[in-house]
C-alpha cells in the first residue's frame, strides 16, 4: 500500500466537515465519545477514510449515514465502543445495532416521520433517506466493534492492507431539512431564570433562548440561538430528583445514574478521554477538593471562601478541549447551604438537565458530610448554575420548539406568585389611591405610597423595587390603572375584585 494516492480519493463529508479527519483510506472510524485525535496519531492517513465523534443517537447517526452515503468508496466502519459515556449515551451501540439489525418506520420524539434503528436504544435516520439506499449501504460496508484505542487502531491497519475495493455505488446526497427560528427583541446579556423543580427551570430557560436568542455560528459546522450570561436558579429539586411522567427530559434516571458519578467520583487518565468533572475536582491539582470543602465550611461555616476550580490554565492553549464547567462556589446563609456553579459554555437543551442533576447530588453529597461530621444540621439551599454561553445547537431547534409548544404554557400557569419583593395593598383613601409594599411571610409595612396617577404610582413602585417578578409587576400596573378609575368616577374599588358603582 502506498500512501501516494490521488486526492480524488480522500473521504469527502457532506455534513460537518470540519468535524472528522480526513484520509485516503476506506475505513471510516467512528470514536463515540473518544476524541479523535487520540485515534488518529496511532494511524496514517492513507489507512483511514476519515476519524470521527458520534455523541447522539438521535442525531449523529443520520448524519453520519449521510456522510457514507456520499462516499460510497468506504467500504468498512470500525465503532469504537470505548468509554462509561459512550455506555451511557448509546450511540455507538445503536450504530452496530443499525448495521446488524436494520430499520424500520416509526416516529421521532417531535412526532415526525422517521426510520428508526432496531436497538434497545433508541436512534433515528432521517425519512428523506430512501430505504434501498440504506440496506445497500448496510450490505456494501463491513463493520468492526472496538473496545479500546489500541483494539480500533490495529483493526484499521488491518483493514488497510487489504486490497483496494471499487466503490460500491455512485454518491449519493439527500438535502439537509433546516428550522429558521424566529427571534423577538430581547436583552442579550444577563438573564434571570427561577424554578422549583430542574425540569420546570428547564422548560423556562429553553423558550427564553428559543424567544430571544441571538442566532450565532458555533466552531462545529453549524449554528445556534444563544443568550450570554444566563443565571438558572433551582430553589426545591427533591432528593433523587424529579422526572416528569411521562418523561419529557433529554435523560432518564439510568443516563443520570451514571452521569452523577462522572462528577462525584474520582477516575484514572485514560487515553482518549478528556476529563471528568469528578477528576478534575478530586486528583487533577493534586488534592482532592471536594473533601477541601467541606473541611473549610465544618471549620468556618460563614466562609465566602470555599471555591473548587475545574479550570486549568494550560486549557486555554490551542488545539485543547477545555471544560465546560470552570468553577463552584459553596456558601452557607441561614442555615442553608447553596452552590453556584459558572459554565464558560453550556447546551441547554441537551446537557443543562444532567450538569444540573449531577451538581445537585454534589450538593447533597456536601451537606450530607458536612452534617455528619460536625454539630451543623445543614438544608439543602439552591442550586444556581451561571452559564456565560448560554446556547440550543440548530440539530435541536425543532425540538425545542415541540418542548414550547407542550410544557410552557404549563410551567408558567403552575408558577406561585409569592415575589420575595413583597406584596402590595392597593385601597382608596380621601381621594386618594394608597399602596402599603409590605414584607413577605411577616407582612410588615416597609413603605407606603400615594396618589392619584396609576403611573406615577406605578415609577415610584418600579424605581423602588427594581426585583419585582414580571408577573406581579403587570399585575399591579392594572390594578393601579383599575384604582384611577374608580376615583375619577367615583366607584367603589376594592383590590382583585371587579369595580362597582356607586349608585
Amino acid at each position: 500500500m502506498t500512501n501516494l494516492v490521488s486526492q480524488e480519493l480522500y473521504y469527502r463529508p457532506a455534513y460537518k466537515p470540519n468535524q472528522v479527519i480526513c484520509g485516503s483510506g476506506q475505513t471510516v472510524v467512528v470514536t463515540g465519545w473518544t476524541v479523535k485525535e487520540s485515534v488518529a496519531k496511532h494511524l496514517q492517513p492513507y489507512e483511514y477514510a476519515g476519524i470521527g465523534a458520534c455523541y447522539s443517537p438521535t442525531r449523529g447517526i443520520s448524519l453520519l449515514i449521510r456522510n457514507l452515503l456520499a462516499n460510497p468508496v468506504v467500504r468498512y466502519l470500525v465503532v469504537l465502543n470505548a468509554t462509561k459515556e459512550d455506555r451511557n449515551a448509546g450511540a455507538c451501540t445503536c450504530l452496530l445495532d443499525f448495521f446488524g439489525n436494520g430499520f424500520e418506520l416509526g416516529i421521532t420524539d417531535t412526532g415526525k416521520q422517521c426510520w428508526v434503528i432496531r436497538s434497545a436504544v433508541v436512534g433515528y435516520i432521517d425519512i428523506e433517506i430512501a430505504a434501498d439506499d440504506l440496506e445497500q449501504l448496510r450490505a456494501s460496508v463491513e463493520c468492526f466493534e472496538a473496545k479500546t484505542i489500541a483494539e480500533a487502531a490495529s483493526q484499521v491497519k488491518q483493514l488497510a492492507k487489504r486490497e483496494r475495493v471499487e466503490p460500491w455505488g455512485e454518491p449519493k446526497t439527500y438535502p439537509l431539512a433546516t428550522v429558521e427560528p424566529t427571534v423577538l427583541p430581547g436583552t442579550r446579556y444577563g438573564h434571570r431564570i427561577e424554578g422549583k423543580t430542574i425540569a420546570e427551570t428547564w422548560v423556562k430557560i429553553v423558550h427564553r433562548i428559543k424567544t430571544t436568542g441571538t442566532i450565532r455560528p458555533t466552531g462545529y459546522d453549524g449554528q445556534w440561538q444563544e443568550l450570554i450570561d444566563l443565571m438558572a436558579i433551582v430553589t426545591d429539586e427533591p432528593e433523587g430528583f424529579y422526572f416528569p411522567e411521562p418523561n419529557y427530559l433529554p435523560c432518564d434516571r439510568t443516563f443520570i445514574s451514571e452521569y452523577v458519578s462522572q462528577i462525584l467520583d474520582d477516575a484514572p487518565t485514560v487515553e482518549g478521554v478528556k476529563y471528568t468533572y469528578g477528576q478534575r475536582l478530586r486528583s487533577h491539582f493534586g488534592l482532592d477538593q471536594v473533601e477541601q470543602a467541606i473541611g473549610k465550611l465544618i471549620a468556618d461555616i460563614d466562609s465566602a471562601r470555599v471555591v473548587m476550580s475545574l479550570w486549568d490554565v494550560q486549557d486555554g492553549e490551542a488545539n485543547s478541549s477545555p471544560p465546560c464547567l470552570n468553577h463552584i462556589w459553596l456558601r452557607v446563609i441561614d442555615n442553608e447551604l447553596s452552590l453556584t456553579a459558572t459554565f464558560r459554555s453550556n447546551d441547554m437543551f441537551s446537557a443543562w438537565v444532567a450538569n444540573a442533576m449531577g451538581l445537585r447530588a454534589l450538593q447533597q453529597h456536601i451537606r450530607d458530610e458536612i452534617c455528619d461530621r460536625s454539630k451543623y444540621n445543614l438544608q439543602m439551599g439552591p442550586l444556581i448554575t451561571i452559564s456565560q454561553s448560554a446556547h440550543i445547537y440548530d440539530d435541536c431547534w425543532e425540538n425545542a420548539d415541540n418542548l414550547i409548544a407542550n410544557q410552557y404554557k404549563k410551567a408558567f400557569q403552575e408558577r406561585d406568585y409569592a415575589d420575595p419583593s413583597g406584596s402590595f395593598v392597593i385601597n382608596i383613601q380621601d381621594s386618594e389611591i394608597v399602596v402599603e409594599h409590605m414584607t413577605p411571610g411577616t407582612g410588615e409595612v416597609v413603605n407606603c405610597y400615594s396618589g392619584k396617577s396609576a403611573t406615577q404610582l406605578c415609577r415610584q413602585i418600579a424605581a423602588d423595587c427594581p426585583a419585582l417578578q414580571v408577573g406581579h409587576a403587570m399585575y399591579l400596573g392594572c390594578e393601579l390603572q383599575k384604582a384611577e378609575l374608580a376615583l375619577l368616577n367615583q366607584h367603589y374599588y376594592t383590590q382583585d375584585r371587579p369595580l362597582k358603582i356607586k349608585l
